[in-house]
C-alpha cells in the first residue's frame, strides 16, 4: 500500500471550508471532475474529466472535524481521512490517503500520483475559497 499525507492552511473559516468540501452537489470548483453522482447518503461516484469513475463510501463523518471514506475503482482501492481544525489564520487541513494498486505494474507510480492529486485538490480548494 502507498500512503500519502498533505497538510495545508486555507485562509477561510472552518464552517465554510467544511461546507464546500462535503457539498457533493457543488463540484464545479474541482478541476479534475466532470461530475459526481450521489447514490445514497453514504455513497457517491466521482467521474474524472475523461469519465473514469471512482466509488466512495463514507465511513466516518464528524461535522467540521473529520471525514473518512473508502474509495475504489478499477485500478485501486483505499481509504482517505480528512481532518479539519480551526486556527487563528483559517482552517488547517490534514489529508491522508492509504491506497493499494490493483495492478502490480502500477504500484511504483501510486505515491507520486497521490501527491499530485492531493496538491491539485488543495490548490482547487484554495482557489475557490481564498478570494
Amino acid at each position: 500500500m502507498a500512503k500519502s499525507n498533505s497538510k495545508a492552511l486555507i485562509r477561510c473559516d472552518l464552517k465554510t471550508v467544511w461546507g464546500l468540501v462535503t457539498a457533493l452537489d457543488n463540484y464545479a470548483w474541482r478541476s479534475d471532475l466532470s461530475r459526481i453522482e450521489i447514490l445514497d447518503q453514504n455513497t457517491f461516484v466521482e467521474y474524472t474529466r475523461d469519465g473514469y469513475p471512482t466509488t466512495f463510501t463514507v465511513t466516518c463523518m464528524e461535522p467540521c472535524k473529520r471525514w473518512e471514506f473508502h474509495m475504489e475503482n478499477g485500478n485501486m482501492q483505499g481509504h482517505w481521512v480528512g481532518l479539519f481544525t480551526e486556527t487563528e489564520e483559517g482552517t488547517a487541513l490534514d489529508f491522508t490517503e492509504d491506497v493499494r494498486a490493483k495492478k502490480w505494474f502500477m504500484r511504483p507510480f501510486v505515491p507520486a500520483y497521490l501527491k499530485k492529486q492531493q496538491a491539485r485538490y488543495i490548490a482547487d480548494l484554495k482557489r475557490a475559497l481564498e478570494k
